[in-house]
């Protein structure tokens, strides 16, 4: 049996590294055991960028990085690293060179696009009350109300940040598309899949964060991508 590759995991706005708590476990006890998450400052791309390159510079061995929502853009734009094998993108951003994600967001508005404020300090919320609705309908009361008042502020300015150089260009790809996500228009992730011209795209009836809903299945693509870089 292949050994698997490390797996580094990359979150979006809005979020920390521990929204992929259930995805976490799931690849754990599917017998990965070099696991890692990213906890990106959210102030640039280019920031985000680095603080994930240099995990994986850490890790020995080829990676599988794995985002989601705008760690997505952080991934095309991070992936260009030698040890990086392949990415994998959950219901994320996959620009080209020169888009940003705010640029592929006016494009094709998603639907709860007005529910995201800008504070006094440039930081960009989404609104406590609509939290739920906007990001994560397909979880409970409970688990929503935490993830909208431990949400991560991105700063306004990195939705306008341009991808220089994406890695999908030259790097096996694999995406999952959030047929009900309101955070990102559903045919606008399709669009980007496509035209990576990915190995898989699954589609799954989920909202935005797919990585909590429907950890299993996120777990599958994830868990396909390993065995097909390994072999």
């Amino acid at each position: 049996m292949s050994r698997k590759p490390a797996v580094v995991l990359v979150h979006g706005f809005w979020g920390g590294a521990a929204h992929w708590s259930k995805v976490i476990v799931e690849l754990h006890g599917r017998g990965f055991t070099d696991l890692h998450a990213v906890e990106n400052p959210l102030t640039s791309l280019a920031d985000d960028a680095e603080r994930t390159r240099k995990m994986v510079r850490q890790v020995d061995g080829p990676v599988l990085l794995v985002g989601h929502s705008y760690g997505g853009a952080v991934i095309t734009e991070a992936g260009d690293l030698p040890n990086v094998a392949g990415l994998v993108y959950i219901a994320a951003f996959a620009p080209d060179a020169g888009e940003s994600p705010g640029q592929l967001s006016q494009e094709l508005p998603p639907a709860a696009f007005e529910n995201i404020a800008p504070d006094s300090d440039g930081y960009l919320w989404i609104k406590q009350d609509t939290f739920h609705e906007s990001f994560c309908q397909d979880l409970d009361a409970d688990e929503a109300l935490v993830m909208a008042v431990t949400q991560k502020a991105p700063l306004g300015s990195t939705f306008g940040d341009n991808v220089t150089s994406p890695a999908w260009k030259k790097k096996p790809v694999w995406y999952q598309v959030s047929a009900q996500d309101r955070m990102i228009h559903p045919d606008n992730e399709r669009r980007m899949a496509q035209r990576m011209n990915p190995r898989k795209i699954v589609e799954l009836d989920a909202g935005h964060a797919s990585l909590a809903s429907q950890p299993g299945p996120v777990a599958d693509l994830i868990e396909t991508a390993a065995d097909e870089l390994g072999s």
